[in-house]
């Protein structure tokens, strides 16, 4: 984890209890030399639409806002600033949350994201926000999304990884969620989990070419995810126990693991592409992303190009 040097974390304005600056503690204490940098971005559109104010009055309003957030902050900060961590606030005037959070990553060179989700008090399950959306899918850096609850020692991280791509990016990309989950594995001692999905057998295959075997077809993909996840945990020294090979959706298979073994982090890759389609983070991201209820560490590709970066704006 020496690799996250700078984390920037975002600030929940309605909460008094930040697990996201809790969650960045933990990383801190677990490594060295890390700065953290607590972000928040407000704005109340009211404060734009007073007309009997001049633009120095409404100047002066809003940096009264500012300045009664940095005072709470400060106040949410100093204890660990007491125990020898580096940690600094930040806030700003902004009326998209996202796009003052991904310029402060690069003008600040961040390693890391961590941003605090919200439970839904009824269901259980994880609320993501419209700015947690934008942070997955523009963010050029390691999203850590947290639910609230501590890490457990000895408890369970999934990397999820796509066993049936065969070009190079994607098997770069397994390789790098896997070196992720190692990593994090080593803060609290926990057992890295490889987690893969396979198709299931097209229904309609039969009927259109009746020669077709599907119980052969079925075991082939199977043995062939089988075949390539042992080649992958053997590369990374993982037991075949802590491997899960099943057949059906992404999107499904992997919140039924992380439940199963009460994982408390899932870490998946997103689709990296340029232009507009990177707006996009693929439809099984997405649909996995929103059915899970534990701690979410999202990965871009190497040579991801955010929409958001300085060159993209200049241009």
């Amino acid at each position: 984890m020496q690799k996250y040097k700078n984390i920037l974390v975002v600030a929940d304005p309605e909460r008094e209890q930040q697990p996201a600056i809790s969650r960045a503690i933990h990383l801190a204490k677990a490594c060295n030399d890390v700065k953290i940098i607590v972000f928040l971005a407000i704005y109340d559109f009211s404060y734009e639409m007073t007309s009997m104010l001049s633009s120095d009055e409404r100047d002066a309003m809003r940096r009264g806002v500012v300045m009664q957030r940095e005072e709470w902050l400060k106040e949410i900060i100093q204890p660990h600033i007491d125990q020898g961590i580096n940690i600094e606030i930040k806030v700003v005037w902004h009326n998209r949350p996202y796009e003052s959070i991904i310029a402060d990553v690069f003008s600040q060179e961040i390693d890391l994201l961590i941003k605090a989700t919200h439970e839904h008090p009824k269901l259980g399950s994880v609320i993501f926000t419209p700015t947690d959306w934008h942070l997955l899918r523009k963010c050029p850096i390691p999203v850590l999304l947290v639910k609230g609850e501590n890490w457990p020692t000895n408890g369970n991280v999934i990397a999820c990884v796509n066993l049936s791509a065969e070009d190079e990016t994607h098997e770069d990309l397994n390789d790098k969620i896997v070196k992720e989950a190692i990593a994090f594995s080593s803060i609290t001692h926990a057992n890295v989990n490889l987690v893969n999905a396979y198709p299931a057998t097209p229904v309609n295959i039969t009927i259109e070419l009746p020669e077709f075997d599907p119980a052969s077809y079925t075991d082939a993909v199977r043995g062939h995810h089988l075949m390539t996840m042992k080649a992958l945990r053997q590369k990374y020294a993982i037991d075949e126990e802590q491997t899960y090979v099943i057949e059906g959706l992404a999107e499904d298979v992997i919140p039924q693991v992380a439940d199963k073994i009460n994982a408390e982090l899932v870490i998946l890759g997103t689709t990296g592409r340029t232009g507009l389609s990177a707006v996009f983070i693929g439809n099984t991201a997405e649909n996995t992303i929103d059915s899970l209820n534990c701690d979410l560490l999202a990965l871009k590709p190497d040579g991801y190009i955010s929409p958001l970066a300085p060159t993209s704006i200049d241009e």
